[in-house]
């Protein structure tokens, strides 16, 4: 395989859960000797910069926005829930900058000479790009940082968290969702793309959350053991594992570390770094539910003061904004999550089972592949009760099958190919592609 150094343009919407797995793929790419030029917004240039990138490339105002609190950006999502709240989110947040997005990538490709586009699934003006045809772009591939959201008579549609069911009567019903999906729910969402399409000249190739299905591949950050079968996939799908896995640490430990030396199980509950701003949610429903019984709940804030928890707390917590995951998790016998599927995998990686919350963006379909796998419980909920989170630490902790699934999909996780695996995939692609396009395709779309 010709293994040339490449010019890759990496693409994010300015979301720090959207950026972050794609700054460990630019270190990665850009460690293995390979130009990668990163467009994102203005908050997350530097980063990029720091990651390896040789340049980064703004977003224009149109497209940039602030995720700090995309409240007060998108003031017209507050009060919206369910499907309304989705599609708002869609249309504004996501769609609305696609045209943009894509006419800052038509000028990238066309001044850096660019070999192949590496673009996150919300990243929609990837999906006008793949669009075109084949001959008159460079490859585009999607980096799965959220479960395989492909279209298949095997799955229901994405989003709905509803888990595969075998035979005719399984795909029959997944017909009929699909059909509710595309039809009624997300119809208006469908609309506004094809008319952003129509208007950047590109059309749109497909359904719009389908986009992947029409890209010249995926590489899918989990393993195949961790995603649903689907018998009628087209498009080159790469499991290569997790892009991040848990690696040492030497940062100093928290001053009640050896507490967890005593032999009681440790129970870790967290709600990332993101979707922390209320503890209501899921850590204090936890330290709660586990107050009397004997292990230790051991509790990461994600970098919020540990302070906001308050200072009356049951003699069995144990907290820190944040914790050194290779040092805890081998000695962790349950891990509590609200559904980062980060997260999900370094537990997995260890093998702990898991106990799961969580039904907002991606959270709903992380948690239904924790249930299917049969590594976890999932909870159906982002606000569970103290009760909710009780029963399902306690069943985890005595029923071994749980640990076991986990440490299953741990062994295939550490035997994945990981950044390597990457590497493979994108030299793989753009070799099939016929490396770059021609000069005079890439002046048509530029």
């Amino acid at each position: 395989m010709n293994r040339r150094p490449l010019d890759i343009l990496v693409c994010s919407a300015p979301v720090h859960g959207h950026v972050t797995p794609l700054l460990a793929v630019t270190r990665a790419l850009s460690d293995r000797g390979h130009r990668i030029h990163f467009l994102t917004g203005q908050r997350y240039l530097d980063a990029a910069t720091a990651a390896g990138a040789s340049s980064v490339i703004r977003l224009p105002a149109e497209a940039d926005y602030d995720d700090a609190d995309l409240d007060v950006a998108f003031p017209g999502r507050v009060g919206l829930s369910g499907p309304a709240g989705i599609r708002y989110d869609m249309t504004e947040i996501f769609l609305r900058p696609a045209k943009a997005q894509l006419e800052t990538m038509d000028a990238a490709i066309a001044r850096l000479g660019i070999d192949v586009v590496l673009a996150e699934s919300l990243f929609l003006g990837a999906a006008l790009l793949a669009s075109r045809p084949a001959t008159a772009r460079p490859p585009v591939l999607n980096l799965g940082i959220v479960p395989l959201a492909l279209k298949s008579r095997d799955t229901a549609p994405f989003g709905l968290g509803v888990l595969p069911k075998p035979g005719v009567v399984g795909r029959l019903r997944n017909a009929a969702l699909t059909a509710l999906t595309e039809r009624i729910i997300f119809a208006p969402v469908q609309r506004a793309a094809e008319r952003v399409g129509r208007q950047a000249g590109t059309g749109l190739a497909g359904f719009l959350l389908n986009w992947p299905a029409y890209s010249d591949g995926v590489i899918q950050f989990t393993v195949s053991k961790f995603e649903y079968p689907r018998s009628d996939t087209k498009v080159p799908v790469f499991f290569v594992g997790p892009v991040s896995r848990t690696r040492p640490s030497d940062g100093e430990l928290p001053e009640w570390w050896d507490d967890l030396s005593d032999g009681r199980p440790v129970v870790h509950v967290t709600q990332g770094t993101l979707a922390n701003s209320d503890f209501g949610e899921l850590l204090l429903p936890t330290m709660r539910a586990l107050a009397h019984d004997d292990v230790w709940v051991v509790a990461s804030t994600g970098g919020r003061p540990t302070s906001v928890l308050g200072s009356d707390l049951p003699g069995n917590v144990r907290v820190a904004q944040y914790l050194p995951y290779d040092r805890l998790l081998p000695r962790t016998a349950v891990y509590v999550t609200n559904g980062g599927y980060g997260g999900i995998h370094y537990a997995m990686q260890h093998g702990v089972p898991i106990v799961v919350a969580g039904t907002t963006e991606d959270k709903a379909e992380v948690s239904a592949r924790v249930a299917w796998s049969g590594v976890g419980i999932r909870l159906g909920t982002n606000h569970p009760s103290p009760e909710a989170v009780g029963s399902a630490v306690r069943t985890v902790l005595g029923d071994p099958g749980y640990a076991t699934r986990s440490a299953r999909i741990g062994a295939a996780i550490r035997a994945s190919s990981g950044l390597d695996g990457l590497e493979d995939a994108v030299l793989r692609t753009v070799a099939e592609h016929g490396g770059r396009p021609a000069a005079e395709d890439r002046r048509a779309v530029s």
